[in-house]
């Protein structure tokens, strides 16, 4: 249910942002335990089966006995299942990235995904863009490429897997806008963990790696849990407060991924990749702004 106009007080948004970053702080959480696991040698493919599996059962466990039979009814299953392979599909390409490049290079390509549906809005929702804000995603798309240089020697071709994470991604993002209009955000949490396990787990034929050290488990138990967590609180959050007051928070998850980067993982903070995350975040903030200027206008 949407809140009334005015519903939201000062308080409740102060509440609001401080749940956003914790979502993002649990979000960075999978990132972390993500590289950790392939670093220790699990198989992506294995990683991203243990994260929704996880999630789906706490979903089932926690969800199930409060909506009931309502959780599994969709007036678009076709569109639910597209969205799910396009989460999977933007969690593989991120896990495999992560074998090789650094957090903060593989969250810096992600920021762009905000650009990315602002553009596939047109022809999905059939909303309007104008000059501004294409320009403002001319300006993001300059910020991936001073990220991921691809014209000197510090290119990585697992760049290239950010970038495919990117696109499905803002295909994930545009899908989650369409659906809700008609499902509701428990309906799509289940049948995204759903499909993305329906989709990985013919994958573990492949073979299955049990974690060796403790830390190992650690992460293992935790990115499904964390995964669960960062959704509820993002869910909660915007019971408090309108999404044009939390869509700027974040970025706040920059702080964490080069927290985690440096300290976890000894990859110290790239100039140049902090340089073009900067890039990208001004433009997906002008757009966020531009989008609040036109909302309150009553223009698209």
């Amino acid at each position: 249910m949407t809140p009334a106009p005015g519903a939201f007080g000062e308080d409740r948004r102060l509440l609001a942002i401080g749940l956003m970053m914790l979502a993002f702080l649990t979000f960075t959480g999978i990132d972390t335990s993500a590289k950790w696991l392939v670093q220790a040698g699990l198989p992506p493919t294995e990683v991203v089966f243990i994260r929704y599996f996880t999630h789906l059962l706490l979903a089932l466990a926690l969800i199930l006995p409060r909506e009931g039979p309502r959780l599994f009814r969709t007036r678009a299953p076709g569109l639910e299942v597209l969205r799910g392979v396009l989460l999977v599909g933007s969690t593989m390409f991120n896990f495999f990235a992560l074998q090789y490049l650094a957090l903060t290079v593989t969250v810096s390509i992600f920021f762009a995904a905000p650009l990315l549906v602002c553009a596939l809005s047109i022809p999905i929702l059939g909303e309007k863009v104008g000059l501004r804000r294409w320009s403002a995603i001319g300006v993001g798309l300059i910020g991936v490429l001073i990220v991921t240089r691809p014209w000197g020697a510090s290119f990585h071709w697992a760049m290239i897997l950010s970038v495919g994470g990117l696109c499905c991604a803002a295909g994930y993002l545009v899908l989650t806008r369409r659906l809700a209009r008609t499902d509701k955000a428990a309906t799509q949490q289940f049948y995204a963990s759903l499909v993305a396990v329906a989709v990985t787990l013919p994958m573990l034929l492949l073979g299955w790696t049990w974690p060796a050290a403790p830390a190992d488990w650690m992460a293992f138990c935790m990115i499904g849990v964390f995964g669960w967590a960062g959704h509820q609180l993002l869910t909660v959050a915007h019971r408090f407060a309108p999404a044009s007051v939390l869509a700027p928070f974040v970025y706040v998850q920059i702080i964490y991924m080069t927290a985690s980067s440096w300290f976890i993982f000894h990859d110290a903070p790239d100039l140049w990749v902090l340089a073009g995350a900067a890039v990208v975040m001004a433009a997906g903030f002008y757009v966020w702004l531009r989008e609040r200027q036109l909302a309150r206008a009553g223009r698209s």
